[in-house]
């Protein structure tokens, strides 16, 4: 028996056979096959709401099929629920990290779990293996550290140590990159070499196809909850698997059509604005969209991008400075008033800011109009008219749900990231802030907001785009703006703008001319 450095016995080969799962008005799996082996990345590559990730919770024990068997190493395997997994050898990183921002590392880990010393709490134990395993798999982690102070990159070290300290020798990722930084991803994929190169077999959920070329031995591509084929990564291109994730061909590339620019519609003048812990998050930032034109703000992730968006919608108090939309001085109004005057808000955080989960696609969709008409009289709500304004949204803007009574939660993360779209552009805003728009959806819903985007310049709206994905930005932008500590490095016209130079300027680093 071959045993991994965490002492836990290798998964050689876990095998699900025909697996079925059934939910209300959807058939997210339809007799799937899929294997992972040791010593191997293999990614499951497809649409949000293709069943990636309801397959993987089946096998997680999240969820139980309604059809199907589960094998490791050629033995019939029943996961009841996520303590079966993990006493089987297999762990999960899920999208959105399961952490207590209030505790420590250490506390993190050892949650749930048994003392060592029955009564008594073994922390010290517990932050001694955190060491030994953050030295064997080279992740810079502190066991003492409150988990509100990591970056992202950091949370999500603690995932993967957490379930290597619970034994795991198959780890499934489930869009492991989607909030990560260039930088992240990178320490990210030399982790998950050295782990594969160990004998951990390695199961990688994701949309990107860049990335999953990067990393993966093998590829599973799903649609519409059925295998289009498993394939090895030798030969493949990213055109052939967008072709297989999609079921047409998908263009990658756009030609970008300069347009003439209008007035300005926003415009910021030496804005500052404190971050959560106090500390300064902006400092005199100068700004001015055009309508007709997107601005790109590029930078590396925890610069002050998600405080420019929230002074701008009106979330975060300004410290100094002067906001203008449409040369009206909008500095003090609430965030009602903005956007009642024009402004589209398309939050960072669909989850927490952009939605309420538990309420209807239909009830999200008139969130910010359900005060006006048509959807209301100013008293009472019009459920008819709300009906019709909701079903003809989601025609629109293509969002799959079984129906507008479904709860939000409940939807991919693309069709959530649609709905907010759809509800943002529904009003047609003469100005719009779009911060992170397409991070963690899949390159169809990717394609189609950046369509709606580009469709929103033609109609004259000024669009600040906030994103830390550069070909987004270089493939949308009009003019480039770079962010870093808080401050704008500089400014560049999209036709004058490289990777290198943008790369260098998100560092710090002032570029010639600049």
């Amino acid at each position: 028996m071959k045993l991994l450095p965490t002492g836990r016995p290798r998964i050689e080969q876990m095998e699900m056979r025909g697996i079925v799962k059934h939910f209300p008005g959807v058939l997210a799996c339809n007799h799937v096959d899929f294997d992972a082996r040791a010593e191997e990345v293999h990614a499951l590559l497809g649409e949000n709401g293709a069943g990636k990730s309801t397959l993987m919770k089946i096998l997680y024990g999240l969820y139980q099929p309604d059809a199907g068997e589960i094998s490791l190493d050629g033995k019939p395997a029943t996961i009841h629920s996520p303590t079966d997994a993990i006493e089987r050898g297999i762990g999960m990183i899920h999208q959105h990290f399961m952490l207590v921002d209030e505790l420590t590392v250490a506390e993190n880990v050892a949650l749930g779990l048994r003392s060592s010393r029955g009564p008594l709490l073994d922390l010290d134990r517990v932050e001694a293996r955190i060491r030994e395993l953050s030295k064997t798999y080279r992740m810079r982690i502190d066991p003492r550290a409150p988990v509100w102070t990591l970056a992202v990159g950091e949370r999500q070290r603690v995932e993967i140590i957490k379930a290597l300290y619970r034994g795991a020798a198959l780890l499934i990722l489930d869009e492991p990159t989607a909030v990560l930084t260039p930088q992240e991803v990178d320490d990210l994929f030399a982790t998950l070499t050295q782990m594969k190169n160990d004998g951990h077999a390695l199961i990688f959920i994701s949309h990107k196809l860049h990335e999953v070329l990067a990393i993966s031995d093998r590829i599973t591509v799903l649609r519409n909850g059925s295998v289009i084929d498993t394939l090895p990564n030798q030969g493949v291109t990213r055109s052939s698997l967008a072709r297989m994730m999609v079921g047409r061909e998908v263009m990658l590339e756009r030609k970008h059509m300069a347009l003439p620019l209008g007035e300005v519609r926003l415009a910021l003048r030496g804005v500052s604005a404190l971050g959560v812990t106090g500390q300064p998050a902006l400092s005199k930032v100068s700004l001015e969209v055009h309508g007709g034109e997107i601005l790109g703000v590029a930078g590396v992730s925890g610069n002050g991008q998600r405080e420019l968006a929230e002074v701008i919608a009106g979330l975060r108090p300004l410290i100094g400075g002067q906001l203008g939309l449409d040369g009206v001085d909008m500095s003090k109004w609430t965030p009602g008033r903005r956007t009642s005057a024009g402004l589209g808000y398309i939050p960072e955080e669909r989850m927490h800011d952009g939605i309420v989960q538990e309420f209807s696609v239909a009830e999200n969709l008139v969130l910010q109009d359900h005060m006006r008409r048509p959807v209301s009289n100013g008293l009472f709500l019009d459920f008819n008219a709300i009906a019709q304004h909701s079903r003809q949204l989601v025609r629109d803007f293509n969002i799959r749900t079984p129906s507008i009574e479904t709860t939000t939660r409940s939807l991919s993360g693309g069709n959530i990231q649609k709905l907010v779209l759809a509800r943002e552009l529904a009003r047609d805003p003469g100005v719009l802030v779009a911060a992170q728009p397409t991070r963690g959806v899949d390159i169809g819903a990717t394609v189609y907001i950046h369509e709606r985007l580009l469709d929103q310049r033609r109609r004259g709206t000024a669009t600040l785009l906030i994103s830390e994905d550069l070909d987004e930005i270089l493939a949308l932008s009009d003019r480039i703006a770079v962010i870093y500590e808080g401050r704008i490095m500089d400014i560049v016209p999209r036709d004058q703008a490289t990777a290198e130079q943008l790369g260098l300027l998100m560092a710090g680093v002032h570029t010639d001319g600049a």
